[in-house]
């Protein structure tokens, strides 16, 4: 086992905790154990990279400021895995622009610090049950609108001959409006959806990855997800803003 990481057993989901808080370790450790996950600890990146190469963990929470490297760079190399491994990031940075850096990044979610531990194992859970099930229930195997393709079996995604990378959150947004082509989807819809968590009415989080997913998607291309002002989103060819 990597220096600075712990394990309980191999036989539940295992999250990998990266923070360089000992007590906060310990603190998710001793809670999402009582959920039945399998937690891995590590202080730094460098020990986080060494323990997902001995085990790919099924989720990651990641603090941003770790001592030897910044947490993004984590976030991304995560995000980026095949397939890719979910990331919630925990941290006591709650400007808009820094959820905005680490959604970019490819995090699933974010948590500012101090938290409800309870919140915590909420957002695991939900997360985790994204990624179990990234295309929904899904009659076709291929995913069809305009230049874009959905591949529901291999959880990839193209426009026209460009490979989009995608988080498995951003992949299940685009799914959804994909279903959903010409239809308008409000916010409190992709939430119930898409989160299956209750934000308390706030819905900047859907707001800052439809951002997030447009800039992956329509960069340089024509655009593909629309803004119905007052209502909500929908994927189409025609303009709407």
């Amino acid at each position: 086992m990597p220096p600075g990481c712990q394990t309980r057993g191999m036989s539940a989901p295992v999250v990998l905790v990266v923070d360089d808080d000992a007590e906060l370790r310990d603190l998710l450790t001793a809670s999402l154990g009582l959920d039945d996950y399998d937690v891995v600890v590590a202080a730094t990146v460098a020990d986080a990279l060494r323990a997902v190469a001995e085990q790919p963990p099924a989720l990651a929470l990641v603090d941003l400021g770790l001592p030897d490297a910044e947490g993004l760079e984590l976030v991304r190399l995560l995000s980026r895995r095949t397939p890719p491994i979910p990331v919630i990031v925990l941290t006591a940075r709650d400007e808009v622009d820094e959820k905005v850096r680490a959604l970019r990044a490819g995090a699933d979610d974010y948590i500012t610090k101090p938290f409800h531990i309870s919140e915590v194992n909420a957002r695991v859970e939900a997360v985790l049950r994204r990624a179990a099930a990234p295309a929904g229930a899904l009659d076709r195997a291929t995913l069809r609108y305009a230049d874009l393709a959905i591949d529901t079996e291999n959880v990839t995604v193209r426009r026209g001959d460009d490979l989009i990378a995608l988080s498995p959150t951003e992949y299940r947004l685009l799914v959804y409006l994909a279903e959903n082509a010409e239809r308008v989807l409000s916010k409190s819809q992709i939430l119930d959806r898409i989160w299956q968590y209750d934000f308390g009415g706030d819905t900047g989080v859907v707001e800052r990855f439809v951002w997030n997913l447009r800039r992956k998607l329509d960069d340089g291309r024509a655009p593909l997800i629309r803004t119905v002002r007052g209502f909500g989103y929908l994927l189409s060819t025609s303009p709407r803003e």
